[in-house]
C-alpha cells in the first residue's frame, strides 16, 4: 500500500490550553503528521473540522457547551472520512460506549503516555478500530442496558403523586419527619404510609435510594431549601 503523499493532518480539541499544547508538540514531532488547529470547546471544533476536513480529531469527552461526544457525531455527519479519537480523564466504560455508538474510531486516557498517541492517530486513519470488534458490541450491549434501565426508572419516578413528589422534595431540602409531616399538615403514620408508598412505586429499598432516583431524573432538586 502505497504512504500517503501528504502529512495525516490532524485537529486537536480541548478546553485545557496546556494539554493541547502538549499534543500539539507530540504531533509536530512526527513527520507524517501536521496540525490543522488546537481549538477548546465543541462549537469551535465542528465548525473547524467542517472547514478544514481535518483526517484526524483529538477530541476531548468533556468540555464546557458541546460535549465532546456530541461534536464527534456532528463531525462524522458532515466529514463522514474524518476519524475522531476521544481523550478523557475519566476511564469510564458508558463514555466510551457513547462515543463509540457517535462513530469515534476509539478512546484514549489522558492519563496515559502521550507518545503513544501519534500511534493511535495513524492507527485511526487507517481505519483501524482502537478497540476489538468484539469489545464494540459488549459496550454497545452495555449501553442499550443502561438506557433501558433509566427508561424504567423514568417511568416508575413519573408514577409518583403531587404529594409524594413533595415529599420527596422536603427530604431533599434536609427537613426531619416530624417537620414534614407539619409542613404538610398529616399525622407522623400518613407520612409514613406516604413514604412506603414511594419506595413500593420506586421498587428501592430506602429514602437515599428513592431521593437519589428522584433527583437523577429531574423530579426533585438537591438541596433546594
Amino acid at each position: 500500500m502505497a504512504a500517503k503523499a501528504q502529512p495525516i493532518s490532524v485537529l486537536i480539541v480541548d478546553d485545557h490550553r496546556t494539554f493541547g499544547e502538549a499534543l500539539r508538540i507530540a504531533m509536530d514531532l512526527e513527520r507524517d503528521l501536521r496540525v490543522v488547529g488546537v481549538v477548546p470547546d465543541g462549537d469551535a471544533a465542528v465548525e473547524t473540522a467542517v472547514a478544514e476536513r481535518p483526517d484526524v480529531v483529538l477530541m476531548d469527552v468533556e468540555m464546557p457547551g458541546l460535549s465532546g461526544i456530541d461534536a464527534a457525531r456532528r463531525i462524522k455527519e458532515a466529514s463522514p472520512d474524518t476519524r475522531v479519537v476521544m481523550l478523557s480523564a475519566h476511564d469510564d466504560e458508558l463514555i466510551l460506549a457513547r462515543a463509540v455508538e457517535a462513530g469515534a474510531s476509539g478512546y484514549l486516557s489522558k492519563s496515559g503516555d502521550i507518545d503513544q498517541v501519534p500511534s493511535a492517530v495513524r492507527q485511526a486513519f487507517r481505519g483501524e478500530p482502537l478497540i476489538s470488534p468484539d469489545e464494540v458490541r459488549r459496550l454497545l450491549r452495555h449501553l442499550r442496558h443502561r438506557r433501558s434501565a433509566d427508561a424504567d426508572e423514568a417511568e416508575r419516578v413519573g408514577r409518583l403523586t403531587k404529594r409524594e413528589t413533595e415529599i420527596l422534595q422536603l427530604m431533599a431540602d434536609g427537613l426531619a419527619p416530624d417537620a414534614i409531616a407539619t409542613r404538610l399538615g398529616v399525622s407522623p403514620n400518613t407520612l409514613r404510609t406516604h413514604v412506603q408508598n414511594v419506595l413500593t412505586k420506586l421498587a428501592v429499598h430506602s429514602k437515599l435510594e428513592a431521593l437519589a432516583m428522584a433527583i437523577r431524573h429531574g423530579r426533585v432538586t438537591a438541596g433546594a431549601a
